[in-house]
Formats: C-alpha cells, structure tokens, sequence
C-alpha cells in the first residue's frame, strides 16, 4: 500500500533523513521517501503487517509530527490546505522577526554602542556599572530567545533522541553564548566583591548576549525569506486551485439553481453562459460554443465545441450558452488529476538527491563533533577559553544542512511546475532527471507525428465529370461503411456543404472496398484490386495512384459499371508542428526513431518526408516493445512517445515514456510524462526543461557544498594563524541564513524557463 502523510517540524535535511531512516526500520515498510520542501512523506508499506497508526508513532517518537495526508474533494478543501499553513508559517516568523530586531537594536547600541563612540548613559558606563551594564543585555535577551524557543525545543528534543538537526546547531551554539554569558555577570559579581578591576573589565567585554540575540534573530530572518522563497515554488499549484470555479449553475427539478461545485454529482445538467468557467468535465448536450482551455493544455486557441464534445473543468467559456453532463466530478477531473500529478511530483526525489541526502544524515553530528573537537584545540595551542568557544560556537552556527537539503526539492517543485503551465505533466522527479540523458527518441506515427485522423488531400477527376459530382457520389457511397478512410470522405463532403444521396444494395467487399447503386445506377469505391476484378481500366491514372502512394497516400478509385470516374486521395496528414519538433531531436544530437504498424511504403514516405533517421514499419504493439528492448541493449536511453492506448508496452519499456494526452486522457499510467496538446514540439520542451531543472539542481549542490567546505574550516580558525581570520558567530548565522536563500532563489530561475523552438532548416 501507498501512503501519504504530512510531517511537520521539520527544519534541515538531518530531519528529513532521520524521518526517512526511523520509518525505513519498522517492519513492512518497503520503501520511504520524504521531502522538506512540501513538509510531506510517502510510503510503500504492506498493511497486512502495520497500519498508519504505527508509522505516525515512529515519526513522532523521532521528535517530529505526522498526520495522514488527504486531498479534498473540493478545490477550495484543497486551497486552503495548500495555503493556509504557509502563511500562518509566515505570519509567525514574521511576529518573531519583529520583536527579535526591536530588541536587538537598543541590545547591540547597549553592547557594542561605545566601540563606535556613540553617545552612552553614565549608569551604564565604568567598573561600578558592571552589573548594570551586563544585567540589561540579559534582560534584553531573554525575550528574543523566549520567541524563538522553537529551536531549542526541537533542537534539543532532538538531540536527546540521537537525531541531532539544523536547530540542534542553533541551540547549541546560542544556548552555550548564553548560558557563558550568565556566567560572565557571576564572575563580574565576584570581581566586584574582591575589588578585581581586571576580573570585572575582562568580563564585561566578553558577554556573548549580543552573539545569542543575534543569531536567534538572523536565523529567524532567514528562514522568513526561505520560506517566503519556498512557498513561490509552488505557485504552479496554486494557481492550478485558483482555475476551479466555486459554484456550478444546475438543472435539478427544471429549475436552474447555483450550488457549490462539490456539490455536482455526475449526470447532472449544468448550464453554462458566455466568460463562465466550466466547473466539472463532461458533454455538451446543447448547444455550441468555443472554449478557451489555455489554462489547461497551453494551446491559445479556442476549440470549437458542439454536441457529443466533451469539456474539462476549469476551461473557460468564450462565445457560446450551453448545456452539459457531468461526467466526472470532484477529485475525477481533469484538472484534480493534473494538481495530484503535479503534487505527486514535486513531491518525489530525483536520483541525483541521493548523495545530497547521504550527507545530509551524518552531516550534523559530524559538525557538532568538529565544534568540539576545535575548541579543545585552541584551549591546548593556549588559546583564551573565550576565544575558543567563540570557534565553537562560529562552526556551530554557520553550518548549513539546509542549503543541501533544499537544492534538489526546491529545483523539483519549480521545474515541474513550469512543465504543467506548459501543458507538461510530469509524473515524477525521477522521469524528468532521466529525461535530461536521453539519447534515442521513439515516435508512433498516428497521432504523434501525424494528426491520426485521415483527410482528404486530392480529388482527381476522369473527363467531364466535376469534383462536387465524384465527391458526391464518393461519400454517398462511404457513408454506411466505419473504415476511417471512409469517414474522411464523408467528413470532406459536409464542410463542402454536399448531401449524400440514398445507396441501395449496398455491399462491402472485404478488404477491397464497396459496391451500391445511386439512383438506380451501379457505382463502384475501392481499391485497384477490386477495380481489376470489375474489369475497370485504370491505366490512366496509374503514375498518379503510384505518386499519392510515394507520398504516404492512400489512392481510393471511383467508377461506375462501365468506366472510372476519378480517384480521391486520403492521408493521415503530419502534424505542423512535427517537423520542427525532429529536426530540434536532431539538433540536440538525439536519434530520432519511427515505430508504425502501417505498410512500408506509407512509412518511407513520412520518413523522407520529415527526414527521420530510421523507421520500423508493420509492427504489432508487442513489436514495438521489443524493439525498445533491442535498442536499449545497444546502451542507448529512450524516450517513448506515443498515444498511451496500443503504444503501453513500449512507453513503458522506455526509459521515459511520454503520452500524447489530448486533454482528458491525462492519466495515461504507462507513461511518465503526459503531453496535454498532443504537440510534439512539446516533448522537446520536455527535455529542454530536464536539461535546465538538472543544471538547476547541480548548481544548487555545489553552492550548499562549496559553502559548508569553505565556511567551516573559515569558523574553526584554520586561516586565524596564518592570516588572522576569524569568523565572529553573528556573521556565521548571517552566512548561514544567506545560504538557504541563496539556493531557493537560484531555483526560483527556473521560472524563467523558455522553450527555445528554432526552426532548424
């Protein structure tokens, strides 16, 4: 069993990994997965040996909280619980922030003022002031640590339990400023009382309440703007929430009532007018209209919609007033299934994390043993103990799991966001890491490359007889057959606005074509086996019917008993933009492969056509599959793309399988990525956003590494011999607030994202 669950005090990647690595040990849990970013974790677990009741009790055991995630059936459930929590984050680190620097400006003007000659009160200044002057920092402390006592809590909850995190550091090293400056008023106390000017001067200078304050206060401030950075990642969602409309106008009782949308029940009749949102998918039952689904699929286009079409929620009414059938309702849309795919997504780990999470799960205890280890150090090279809890406290302090943790997720949340406001459903983090590799493109023919809808693209008529007569009598006699040939030519007739006329006798020849009458006069539709077996001359369009079939055209003849008519050509026409799409495959150095089930003939044409590098024609969709199979033996990655339905096998044999989803078929389980307009163009754009996300991720890592390599042998005084640096710890939590953001902030380019579709000549 699958499950979802919320966690929630977590803080770092530490916690995350201690999540991860608590729950991985109970029996019958298969698999975990955590992520700091959606606060969220997921786990594969056979129900038959525990329940959620006992992975709920091992996170909280770890020092952590957990609740069983649910998704409501209504967008507004759904928004709030998608919002709500991050602002009330927000709201209260805003509050903490305010009062933290409130007090940190008269604490640091009481503290350091006189270093700078400011102006200070004689009751604060001289040897007999002592008490008073170190008294009031304390007092002026205490409050900021009072409203950030979270990181002590957590920190030292954790601690205890052997999981030492992020704030683990913030309670180490500002609780040991603290605590050594409380020390400090005893020991000027003591100065006092034994007349030791020097004893009570050496303390007074070296209070640490300032450290403490403002540590707690520029930690606050940074975790304010990460999660405010955080919390921009997944505007993609949120305004995914913001589509839905509230309310839906319903036909109950032959009355029109408005009821809110979760109230909608399928085979309801909803009426929709002009600039309504649509609230829940379904078909039009009347009238027609043109819809904008934008929002949805990218596409800027209106589609025309007329009885029988099917609408998708969230898309907007432009022109017409209509009636629907609800088909499917609450978390049964399209549009609830794109927000549980994008979740879903944003919330799962890409390979390329794994190393991050590796050292994310030692790296505290490993700091806090450095801190230790370099204050005994400098106590032993006769180093003042100021001096060397300072060091300690420097480490502690500017240490940074965050910036580690946050450098994969982060990049994730935005990357497939990006993809979904392009009308690219990615399905996991991991499809799109593996997508950037790719080196092999596979593309079905029908309803890939070409529209997968057959057309009429020539009439050829034979001495005095018109187009309007032979296509009359064309469709006249394709009517009554299925063959999508034949609804080619029916459809071609109704937008020439030509009326087929009754066919008596009608007969349909198997795999040759038709015979009827019109009128009391024999006709004949087929190919040209049935015209020789009719006794039909045909030489004279013979070179023509050769050239539509070099073409990737099907030539269809016409003849009445006596003589041919004309011939009329039908194709499964490419797509426009599925040209540029190979040539950008091309061009990215990716082969590019055609796998069809139609004759070869058909299959060269298109491959000539488009200039594709090599076709596999007349393959059953098993084949297909083990020609995927065959080609990743040869150590090459593939991307399948296909229309999800006879493609399945090999989209999901592929390295990535990428489904041509024409709006509702969104769900296509065999493949990893859904392409919502069914552009081809997409799929490059599909890689194109792999390349940028995974560049994204590799330069947030080594920023979160480059940092903590150079930031902690910087804290430890490594460089104070040779070149006297020395890092105070305020400046250590500054560097480490700077460093979370940092890696958000590079993330947030993401958003930036544009596919560059060049037209490659």
């Amino acid at each position: 069993m699958n499950q979802k669950f919320n966690v929630t005090g977590m803080t770092c990647s530490a916690c995350s990994a201690n999540v991860e690595k608590t729950v991985k040990k109970l029996d019958g849990v298969n698999s975990v997965e955590v992520n700091l970013l959606s606060n969220s974790m997921t786990v594969d677990y056979d129900d038959v040996h525990i329940d959620k009741t006992e992975i709920i009790k091992a996170v909280e055991h770890a020092g952590y909280g957990a609740s069983i995630f649910v998704r409501g059936a209504s967008a507004e459930n759904q928004k709030e619980k998608a919002i709500n929590p991050v602002e009330e984050e927000i709201k209260e680190m805003k509050q903490r922030v305010i009062i933290s620097f409130v007090l940190l400006i008269p604490l640091m003007y009481v503290s350091m003022g006189h270093m700078f000659g400011l102006p200070q009160p004689d009751w604060l200044m001289g040897p007999e002031n002592a008490i008073t002057f170190a008294f009031i920092q304390f007092l002026l402390t205490l409050p900021i640590v009072y409203v950030n006592r979270k990181y002590y809590r957590v920190g030292f909850k954790s601690l205890f339990h052997g999981t030492p995190n992020m704030d683990s550091l913030i309670a180490i090293g500002s609780g040991a400023a603290l605590v050594y400056g409380v020390y400090a008023i005893f020991r000027i106390g003591y100065g006092l009382g034994h007349n030791d000017l020097h004893l009570v001067h050496q303390y007074t200078m070296d209070l640490y309440f300032e450290s403490a304050a403002m540590i707690l206060a520029l930690i606050t401030l940074g975790k304010l703007l990460e999660t405010r950075a955080k919390g921009k990642t997944s505007e993609a969602i949120s305004k995914l929430l913001d589509l839905a409309p509230k309310t839906a106008a319903v036909i109950r009782d032959g009355q029109e009532t408005e009821i809110p949308v979760e109230d909608v029940v399928i085979e309801d009749i909803i009426v929709v007018r002009p600039g309504q949102s649509i609230p829940v998918d379904g078909v039009v039952i009347e009238g027609s209209t043109a819809i904008d689904q934008s929002a949805l699929t990218g596409e800027s286009i209106p589609v025309e919609k007329n009885v029988g079409d099917k609408v998708i929620a969230a898309t907007i009414n432009k022109t017409g007033f209509f009636k629907f059938k609800a088909e499917k309702v609450g978390d049964d849309t399209t549009l609830a299934q794109i927000i549980e795919l994008v979740e879903d997504a944003s919330s799962s780990k890409a390979p390329i994390s794994k190393l991050a999470d590796k050292i994310s799960g030692i790296f505290v205890p490993v700091v806090i043993a450095i801190a230790i280890v370099a204050t005994i150090v400098w106590l032993l090279l006769g180093q003042s103990f100021e001096f060397a809890l300072s060091i300690g406290i420097s480490i502690l302090v500017i240490s940074c799991p965050c910036a580690l943790g946050l450098a994969t997720p982060v990049a994730i949340m935005v990357g497939t966001g990006k993809g979904a406001s392009n009308g690219i459903l990615i399905k996991s983090a991991e499809s799109l890491e593996i997508l950037h590799t790719i080196n092999t493109v596979v593309l079905d023919k029908t309803g890939t490359i070409t529209e997968g809808k057959p057309v009429v693209t020539d009439i050829i008529t034979m001495n005095e007889e018109t187009e309007k007569n032979l296509l009359q009598i064309a469709a006249s006699l394709e009517k009554p057959s299925e063959h999508p040939l034949a609804e080619a030519i029916v459809e071609r007739s109704k937008e020439e606005g030509i009326l087929a006329k009754d066919v008596t006798e009608f007969e349909a020849i198997s795999g040759r074509g038709i015979v009827g009458k019109i009128d009391e006069k024999e006709y004949i539709a087929g190919n040209l086996a049935l015209m020789r077996e009719k006794n039909i001359d045909v030489s004279t369009f013979q070179e023509t019917s050769d050239s539509f079939a070099m073409e990737g055209k099907t030539p269809l003849y016409f003849a009445d008993s006596q003589m041919l008519l004309g011939i009329i050509a039908v194709a499964d026409v490419v797509k426009p933009t599925s040209r540029d799409a190979i040539e950008q495959f091309k061009a990215m150095g990716i082969d590019v492969v055609m796998l069809t089930g139609d004759n070869q003939k058909t299959a060269e044409a298109i491959k000539n056509q488009l200039h594709i590098d090599r076709v596999v024609a007349e393959v059953l969709p098993q084949d297909k599959e083990r020609e995927i199979r065959s080609i990743q033996e040869n150590g090459k990655k593939v991307a399948m793309v296909g229309d999800g339905i006879n493609d399945a096998p090999a989209l999901a044999r592929a390295d990535v399988g990428v489904a041509i989803g024409a709006g509702t078929d969104i769900a296509i389980e065999s493949a990893d990525i859904v392409l919502m307009k069914s552009d081809l163009l997409d799929a490059v754009t599909a890689v194109q956003l792999s390349k940028a996300t995974i560049k994204n991720i590799k330069e947030n890592l080594f920023w979160a590494f480059f940092y903590n390599t150079l930031g902690i042998p910087l804290a430890a005084g490594v460089f104070y011999t040779a070149l006297g640096w020395k890092l105070n710890p305020m400046f250590g939590a500054a560097a480490m607030s700077v460093s979370s953001v940092f890696v958000v902030s590079n993330a947030l380019r993401l958003k930036l994202f544009k596919p560059k579709h060049v037209n490659v000549k």
